[in-house]
């Protein structure tokens, strides 16, 4: 069954060109979900190992984070989190680029995370996916978030192009992982997706996903 996650307002793009982006050390965000899918991040560090340390901040720069400031200046990310994770591993000193896409006039984390809850820009589901658990249990730094195969397994399926992107829809890979897990899958795990992608595919491309955004139907 997919994920019951409450009504979202979209999140604001960037504006002011790059002249209003901020650099920020990646170990300073907090995140706003609980898990990733390490196989992405994996994946991720193979193409960033590539780059070099031009190349990187261009692509950094082309794929900033949006970010929520709280009144003294604490910053939550609202998405990029398996890229600046995977950064963040390679590098502890890292930096990212980001936007300002919401200020809370408060200082008290509470009353930060009520406000994205709010907004539907919190993910508070666990790596197995049970939930919804409470705000305070957010990791402090992205190398708190936990591995959900689940999701792993809807970035692949992404890559391959069973399933579309739907880029303003928050959470959308987890809303698709929460369904892919309501169904008999395979044993597998983010290391080692093979044994449950022929049953994933065939049940993404069936009837029974059509309900879901980046549904594309069999090929």
């Amino acid at each position: 069954m997919p994920l019951r996650l409450p009504p979202f307002h979209p999140l604001p793009p960037p504006t002011g060109g790059k002249k209003a982006l901020l650099e920020v050390p990646i170990q300073d965000l907090h995140p706003t979900q609980l898990c990733v899918g390490m196989a992405e991040i994996v994946s991720r560090q193979r193409d960033f190992a590539e780059d070099d340390p031009k190349e990187q901040r261009q692509y950094l720069k082309r794929k900033p984070t949006p970010l929520v400031r709280s009144a003294s200046g604490e910053l939550w990310m609202l998405d990029r989190h398996h890229r600046l994770r995977a950064l963040l591993e390679l590098d502890p000193s890292a930096t990212a680029f980001g936007y300002v896409a919401l200020e809370v006039q408060s200082d008290d984390p509470t009353v930060v995370l009520g406000e994205l809850h709010r907004r539907g820009w919190l993910y508070l589901y666990d790596g197995r996916g049970l939930g919804p658990l409470d705000p305070s249990i957010l990791p402090p730094t992205l190398l708190g978030t936990q591995d959900d195969p689940y999701r792993s397994l809807v970035w692949k399926l992404k890559r391959e192009k069973v399933i579309a992107s739907a880029p303003l829809i928050p959470f959308h890979e987890f809303r698709w992982g929460a369904w892919l897990r309501s169904r008999q899958l395979p044993p597998f795990s983010s290391s080692k997706l093979e044994p449950a992608l022929p049953a994933a595919r065939a049940l993404a491309r069936s009837q029974a996903a059509s309900q879901l955004a980046g549904w594309i139907g069999p090929s």
